[in-house]
């Protein structure tokens, strides 16, 4: 089947992305996976290449592209080559809505052409300890000052990605309590500078997989906020979150199919090349007949991420639409990668392979974003049950 989703401008950005990979990402890549983090001038690299700045207005530096496709491009050519561009993502796909959907324009004149260049790196701040997926439990405060001049923003956040070099952070605060009859009342955005006096980072997290990106503990004392920095209507922040987990779950669906598309790349690879018995590992049925099998199920993920990304562009992809996808997209790079692994018998666990990286940047996938099981929670509520 002819695929559609792509056209010629998507293809000569796919061109410079795997240049771009070769030459600046490859070679260093393991430095990264060691040190737990990308650089922080690599940022910078990316803002030269323009992939911050793909889908912000122009006049504040951007492209002015409303489209989600090139970022597919991006999910696709950094799996291909087994890598992954730090932090940056959510930069993009989890800041950049908030910052265009509820910045005044003398926000946007302030936030966006630093975004572009990667001058300024965002992250966002939802969850907090002990309260994981219930947004609507969190503790973390901000009251306004006496004069009215600031916010003074008191909690904790953890499972900040980018959290170690953001220099902006939308944090999600409560600026009123919960009702009674709604717990979700009360929580307001802000844009916080990490340069505040109070503001500081934690522990750097130990995570099982995605190892270059950063991901942090955070914490706030006393912390004065600008009221100019409030994103959007106090009290409403809730709905804004919601707003924006579409898009959010896309990208992990998208991601999690082109993992997958890339473990079968990286097991047909292997299998040609390794030698038991005297035979290429190809040559047995089994493996013909599992990779057969694994290259089914990246087809079927491929139509539904591609299906995902055009309802996402047309402003169509509901939440259940979006569940649906993040949890059929994840569920089958799970099985594809743990597949492919086992096809590289006991190199497939060494970290030198990318197939053993892989598997363990996938395995997140499931969990962040909503877990699966949130995910059949909303589609059996769409569905009526």
């Amino acid at each position: 089947m002819r695929r559609t989703l792509f056209n010629e401008d998507h293809e000569a950005f796919r061109e410079t992305i795997r240049a771009f990979i070769e030459a600046e990402v490859v070679p260093v890549y393991d430095d990264w996976f060691a040190a737990g983090q990308a650089p922080r001038d690599f940022y910078y690299k990316l803002g030269e290449l323009g992939i911050f700045g793909i889908s912000v207005p122009e006049e504040y530096g951007g492209a002015g592209m409303d489209t989600h496709k090139f970022e597919a491009v991006l999910y696709e050519e950094t799996a291909r080559a087994g890598v992954q561009f730090g932090g940056s993502g959510v930069h993009v796909l989890l800041a950049l809505p908030y910052i265009k959907m509820l910045a005044t324009d003398e926000q946007k004149k302030r936030y966006l052409p630093k975004f572009v260049t990667g001058e300024e790196m965002w992250a966002i701040a939802m969850t907090e300890p002990g309260t994981g997926s219930d947004l609507a439990g969190m503790k973390t405060t901000a009251k306004l000052s006496e004069d009215g001049s600031h916010y003074v923003l008191n909690g904790a956040k953890t499972f900040i990605t980018g959290g170690v070099h953001a220099d902006k952070v939308i944090v999600c605060a409560r600026t009123a309590a919960p009702t009674a009859e709604d717990r979700r009342h009360g929580i307001s955005l802000f844009a916080v500078d990490t340069k505040s006096e109070g503001y500081s980072v934690g522990r750097k997290l130990d995570k099982l997989g995605l190892r270059t990106s950063d991901t942090a503990e955070l914490a706030f004392v006393d912390v004065k906020v600008p009221v100019e920095d409030l994103l959007g209507e106090e009290n409403k922040g809730f709905s804004y979150l919601g707003h924006n987990l579409a898009s959010e779950r896309w990208g992990i669906a998208f991601g999690a199919y082109a993992q997958a598309k890339a473990a079968v790349r990286f097991a047909k690879q292997y299998v040609q090349e390794r030698t038991v018995f005297g035979k290429p590992v190809a040559h047995f049925q089994n493996t013909k007949f599992e990779l057969a099998a694994c290259q089914a199920e990246v087809d079927a993920a491929e139509a539904v991420a591609d299906r995902a990304t055009e309802a996402l562009d047309a402003g169509e992809l509901t939440p259940a639409e979006a569940a649906s996808a993040k949890l059929f997209c994840t569920e089958v790079a799970h099985r594809v990668i743990d597949r492919c692994l086992q096809l590289h018998g006991g190199y497939g666990y060494m970290n030198e392979y990318p197939i053993a990286r892989l598997y363990a940047d996938n395995r997140v996938n499931r969990i962040y974003g909503g877990t699966s099981e949130i995910m059949k929670s909303i589609i059996a509520k769409d569905m009526g049950l």
